[in-house]
């Protein structure tokens, strides 16, 4: 199901924020939702006199699982849409704004001359709709939302044990960038579904052609970019994954789907991998993702395709996290990443 009820404010100027004393000039902006499905109606005939005082619902319909998307093109762009997607636990706002009040990538990003599209996935954020309740351990504990911000802190590697951080971090300093990161943090209304999450997003992609006239570049991070791996190639000019997981698995059906529609990723990884702690669990893991991302870039390359995968301390980039696009040097990779768009001839 597409749906292209656009909310559009045109020529809108966007004051001067944060650290950019220079105002950025929106020309477009909007939200819509892709994907999706709408239920069955439950049995009976709707009463439009009970309306919502009959406690049956009889007759009414939902729509549910749908992305939505929040879009802004700039004044003077260079044409070439980027569509963000979230990881595990967030939603578009980890691309608007860092924890200490700075630019985030999606202003970075409109200023460089592209536009963008911040998706919040099925079941999470503005597209909460499902008929299924959370019943994933992972999401709840005993009918609660499962707690656990210390744990995804030592996981996501900012430090061993909040609110402390490693040496060299680039993560914001203070109680008050702590407090804010972790109230980024929501949960799913419904159950993890890969392949649902996927063709939403793949309409998604659709919906961006039809508007742009141009294939996204697709910047993906943490769970969403298992989620990419499960999109359509067809509408994707580029992929950029931030730590997302793992890579596409040599001769599956996702490996060969973007292998035939060529496209071109870079994969990034921050800091305190290699050099992690070693009685860390979560080291291990993230090594071992490093390790299977770059064995998949080396089969891909092999096989005619287009893969880089960057270990940030090597290019001289120290102290990232699993969040390096909110850190205090996400500007100098934002800048690492449209290097290589422009490269691929994506400026």
């Amino acid at each position: 199901m597409k749906r292209a009820s656009f909310f559009i404010i045109a020529a809108l100027a966007i004051a001067a924020c944060c650290n950019h004393s220079k105002g950025l000039v929106i020309e477009k902006q909007g939200v819509f939702s892709s994907g999706g499905s709408v239920t069955a109606p439950i049995p009976g005939d709707y009463d439009p006199a009970r309306n919502w005082m009959d406690p049956t619902r009889a007759g009414t319909t939902t729509h549910v699982d749908h992305a939505n998307t929040f879009y802004q093109i700039p004044e003077g762009g260079n044409g070439h849409p980027v569509v963000f997607l979230h990881g595990y636990g967030q939603t578009r706002t980890g691309w608007q704004a860092t924890p200490d009040g700075r630019e985030g990538w999606s202003d970075l990003f409109l200023r460089k001359g592209y536009s963008v599209f911040l998706v919040d996935q099925p079941r999470r954020g503005a597209a909460g709709a499902t008929e299924e309740i959370v019943t994933d351990p992972g999401d709840v504990d005993g009918g609660k939302f499962k707690v656990g911000e210390q744990a995804w802190y030592t996981h996501f590697r900012i430090g061993r044990v909040a609110p402390e951080r490693y040496n060299g971090s680039q993560f914001p300093e203070g109680t008050d960038a702590q407090e804010e990161f972790f109230c980024q943090m929501t949960p799913n209304t419904g159950n993890y579904d890969e392949p649902l999450f996927g063709k939403a997003l793949s309409a998604v992609l659709a919906d961006v052609k039809a508007m742009t006239g141009k294939k996204s570049i697709y910047i993906t991070h943490s769970q969403g970019g298992r989620v990419g791996w499960a999109t359509d190639a067809d509408n994707m000019a580029a992929i950029v994954a931030v730590e997302p997981g793992f890579g596409p698995f040599p001769g599956s059906p996702e490996y060969q789907k973007f292998l035939d529609a060529k496209v071109p990723m870079l994969f990034l990884f921050g800091d305190y991998i290699e050099n992690g702690p070693e009685d860390i669990q979560s080291t291990g893991f993230w090594q071992a993702v490093l390790n299977q991302c770059r064995d998949f870039a080396k089969q891909y390359n092999a096989d005619g395709g287009d893969a880089t995968v960057v270990y940030l301390p090597d290019e001289g980039i120290t102290g990232n996290s699993h969040f390096m696009f909110q850190e205090l040097n996400n500007d100098v990779i934002a800048d690492f990443v449209a290097d290589w768009l422009t490269a691929h001839n994506l400026k």
